[in-house]
């Protein structure tokens, strides 16, 4: 049986801070940007897996249980004798989240290409990846190049987010290594915040322009509550966002990777798998933590007044 997507990256575990009048009191949780979309995908009612490697600790121990839970398949996920898994911290004031990683030397660290199975990559449809998963060491950045010409190979279609985390490396590094990258996606997946970062430009049907000048097939453009703007060479359209109380935003954009892509894959429409995954990740900013604020496929189209 084929996977829809395999995503493959860092899983971390999350102590995301709940603010309170007196004190500050942090709730243990899951993260990190592909298990978050993998997830997504599979609370949306599609299939999932994980690629990666966790350490040989109770953390790992959790995320592994994680997976199992959630129907994600992490079959090829390895427990690594050495490095840990890693922690992040979240934090929340008037100007937004904010996060701290503890992750040097973890576990997925230490992927190689010889970690990724070649039987495996035959048997999924999608791939998704992100430059984070390319910037957190040189190993896993030359298993992610292994990884996507696999697929492509076996014509597997390459999603890949930009998520551009500039305390793992400098612009400079990013900007090269995300620019050779985004002509093998069959779709493309940064924030404005990024892409501005990356390209100096602001407005948004210039930066989906530049990206498939570049060579992605597919430019799915988030800019948070603002909704998105979707390209595919022949149409370019801006798909509002939705108003909602929001509390916390800490991975609202894996799960619109996650939603899109499943939902993408449901209808072959990526405007309309816009409109879903851009409700999907409005819902995901009305609670604290990456996982538990996932939505499944039952409240996103409960949201958007559809029926299953």
């Amino acid at each position: 049986m084929k996977l829809d997507v395999l995503c493959m990256g860092e899983p971390l575990l999350e102590f995301n801070q709940i603010p309170d009048n007196a004190i500050n009191t942090y709730r243990s949780g899951f993260g990190g940007d592909t298990s978050n979309t993998a997830i997504a995908v599979a609370r949306q009612g599609s299939s999932s897996g994980f690629l990666s490697k966790v350490g040989n600790d109770y953390f790992g121990r959790q995320l592994l249980e994680l997976w199992q839970r959630e129907g994600v398949d992490c079959s090829h996920v390895a427990q690594h004798p050495e490095g840990p898994t890693g922690i992040y911290f979240v934090t929340h004031d008037s100007d937004g989240h904010h996060f701290t990683y503890y992750r040097r030397g973890s576990a997925a660290c230490h992927m190689t290409p010889e970690d990724v199975p070649a039987e495996l990559i035959t048997q999924i449809r999608v791939l998704h990846l992100s430059a984070i998963t390319q910037a957190i060491s040189d190993s896993s950045l030359e298993t992610a190049f292994a990884a996507i010409q696999r697929a492509r190979k076996n014509g597997v279609l390459i999603s890949y987010d930009t998520n551009l985390r500039l305390k793992l490396w400098s612009l400079e590094q990013a900007s090269i290594v995300i620019h050779r990258t985004v002509p093998l996606c069959d779709v493309l997946l940064p924030s404005l915040e990024d892409a501005t970062a990356l390209t100096g430009l602001r407005d948004t049907e210039a930066i989906t322009e530049y990206y498939l000048k570049l060579g992605a097939k597919l430019v799915v453009l988030k800019q948070g509550a603002n909704g998105v703007r979707v390209a595919d060479g022949k149409y370019s359209r801006h798909i509002p966002g939705h108003n909602v109380k929001t509390i916390d935003a800490t991975g609202a954009g894996d799960t619109f990777d996650g939603a899109f892509l499943s939902e993408w894959l449901r209808q072959g429409d990526p405007f309309l798998a816009a409109e879903y995954a851009n409700a999907a990740a409005a819902i995901s900013t009305t609670q604290y933590g990456a996982v538990d604020s996932i939505p499944n496929r039952s409240s996103v189209t409960a949201f958007l007044g559809r029926k299953l």
